[in-house]
């Protein structure tokens, strides 16, 4: 494992491809309501999931090298509950790092995960000069294998927190309410939990309604929650994929980008058209709301990701 992760880079030190006096993300109080200038280049990451296939691995290579030409401030590499993808996720993040000195921030699930399977992996991020991983709460799969040590993604949190001071923990946060939570009330307590444990930054589930971003980050400022918050983002490329993608995490596709996708599903073109236009310009908004970072769900793909991302930057 040791010979897997040696092309790192630490996050926080000074990048080849950056700045020397590029900011840090900045804090909810420090952007919230400011009205920007639409010209100044925001921050841009990106996530990518392990291959399952050597077609598939190179696709995600040359995917990496066109997203990897715009300097994003990271990737970010999705781990399977119960470990099921921890080794391709390894092998992804090592594969891809050759490539390039943009960091790439691990997934880390709670769920069948134990106490020594985390400080194995901490550990082994640690001595390569890594400190920033995204712990989230993972789904479960059909047929559990076993119990991990952690119910909660504030678990984990709390528990790298207490053992790793130098760690920067990454989180998810659900504008429009985790699907298993009962309230969205309840679902902001879940998110402050995971804060006050001590997570550093987050980054959302995608959405389509700006509106309940807006709230969420109302909501959670109400709580004296005061950490870098990113909103994620969806490129709508297939009708099918998105309907199921949004059913699944719980994302409302407003009704009238349904009705509209309803009348390109067939019409591939149109649709990525559309698609492009509408999340384009709710970036645009965001963005004049002061938002200056955007994590994008890529799905392994360059575009329409790219696209959107010149129409921002």
């Amino acid at each position: 494992m040791k010979n897997l992760l040696t092309h790192l880079q630490h996050p926080n030190s000074t990048k080849d491809y950056q700045v020397e006096d590029e900011p840090d993300a900045i804090k909810i109080s420090e952007y919230w309501g400011r009205r920007i200038d639409q010209n100044q280049k925001p921050k841009i990451s990106f996530e990518l999931f392990p291959p399952k296939s050597d077609s598939a691995n190179k696709l995600l290579k040359k995917t990496h090298q066109k997203l990897s030409e715009i300097n994003p401030d990271y990737f970010s590499v999705t781990f399977g509950a119960l470990g099921s993808s921890q080794n391709d996720t390894f092998d992804t993040v090592a594969d891809l790092s050759e490539d390039t000195k943009i960091p790439i921030i691990p997934h880390l699930t709670c769920v069948g995960t134990d106490k020594k399977q985390v400080t194995d992996l901490l550990d082994e991020y640690i001595a390569q000069g890594v400190s920033q991983i995204m712990v989230l709460k993972g789904d479960y799969p059909k047929t559990i294998i076993k119990k991990g040590d952690f119910n909660y993604a504030n678990e984990m949190v709390e528990f790298i927190k207490e053992n790793y001071l130098d760690i920067n923990i990454l989180v998810a946060a659900y504008p429009e309410k985790h699907p298993h939570s009962n309230c969205i009330s309840t679902d902001i307590d879940f998110f402050v939990n995971k804060v006050n444990a001590g997570a550093d930054k987050a980054v959302t589930q995608y959405f389509y309604n700006i509106d309940a971003y807006l709230h969420f980050i109302e909501e959670v400022q109400k709580r004296n929650i005061d950490i870098p918050i990113t909103p994620g983002i969806m490129p709508i490329t297939n009708y099918d994929q998105l309907i199921y993608f949004s059913k699944t995490c719980g994302a409302e596709i407003p009704a009238w980008i349904l009705n509209k996708l309803k009348l390109y599903k067939n019409d591939l073109n149109s649709l990525k058209e559309f698609g492009e236009d509408v999340v384009s310009e709710m970036c645009l908004k965001l963005k004049d709301n002061g938002v200056s970072s955007f994590h994008f769900y890529c799905l392994n793909k360059a575009e329409p990701t790219l696209s959107i991302v010149k129409k921002i930057t």
